[in-house]
């Protein structure tokens, strides 16, 4: 999960170089047609891809459309955002989940696990607010962090939909046919900007970036959140969101971007004492 994390984080870096070269709902598409082939040959590697998959296929269409939203907005969000305030917003996702998580499946939240969300949250909220009293108290936000906010909650609304509307097919092949119907509805919602963009003349950083998002932050990540999930319990494994903008800090450093101000790092520790929270063991 700590390579998870950092692969995850990478994401952000990479994504705010690109966001400004290519239309993201273009960038997105292609990004979900090549994880598409990916996790299509894992499946018929390993799982083989059953017909019974293709029973209540608007459930693919449902959760491709909730992800396609996500990264979309993503992408939006990061012409504006820094990629360390897109990555705080990231770590509201967690508490948002809780929300739809028992609003869906009536999971219950430990008093514990509140409390680090809780925490987890206020810290996102000052790196969000760059550690500024007098924005937060305006509210002054900017527009690229509202708009990847909105991206994060069809994010958590899509978690606990899995277990809901699987019926039983591999994690793999699940994956499979939710990025295949998000490729489709990327395509026909953005067909104008896919065939506005002239692909040949793109900058090398948008073929880094997709290729880096496909393979390390789509079917990589994938496999490691596989493996975790089956070796820990649900919510050591959504504690490493939190980790997220720590690993993104390191990225931007080892782009030359520099660090964030002192005073916005202490947001950041808030979200790492939050992991420290969840990972510790029940009673």
């Amino acid at each position: 999960m700590l390579t998870f994390s950092a692969l995850v984080a990478g994401s952000f870096s990479l994504g705010s170089l690109a966001a400004n070269e290519i239309a993201p709902t273009a960038l997105t598409a292609l990004r979900f047609l090549i994880a598409s082939f990916v996790i299509g040959a894992v499946a018929l590697a390993t799982t083989g891809l059953p017909k019974s998959a293709a029973r209540a296929p608007w459930r693919y269409v449902v959760l491709g459309g909730l992800f396609a939203i996500y990264f979309v907005l993503m992408f939006e969000g990061l012409k504006t955002a820094p990629p360390v305030s897109t990555a705080a917003v990231f770590t509201l996702t967690p508490i948002m989940s809780a929300g739809f998580g028992y609003l869906l499946l009536r999971q219950i939240t430990t008093p514990r696990m509140a409390l680090a969300l809780v925490i987890g949250a206020i810290g996102a909220i000052w790196v969000i607010f760059r550690a500024d009293l007098s924005a937060f108290l305006q509210f002054n936000v900017g527009r690229g962090e509202v708009i990847y906010f909105w991206g994060c909650v069809a994010h958590a609304l899509y978690t606990p939909l899995v277990p809901k509307l699987n019926r039983g097919e591999p994690p793999v092949v699940f994956t499979f046919g939710m990025l295949l119907a998000g490729f489709v509805i990327l395509t026909v919602i953005g067909w104008p900007q896919i065939m506005a963009t002239d692909w040949a003349a793109l900058p090398m950083i948008v073929w880094v970036t997709v290729f880096y998002l496909a393979i390390f932050a789509s079917a990589a990540t994938f496999v490691l959140l596989q493996f975790a999930a089956l070796n820990l319990p649900s919510a050591k494994v959504m504690a490493y969101t939190y980790l997220v903008p720590s690993w993104v800090i390191l990225w931007e450093i080892g782009l030359g971007n520099g660090a964030p101000k002192l005073l916005v790092a202490v947001g950041v520790l808030m979200t790492c004492g939050a992991l420290l929270l969840l990972l510790r063991q029940e009673p």
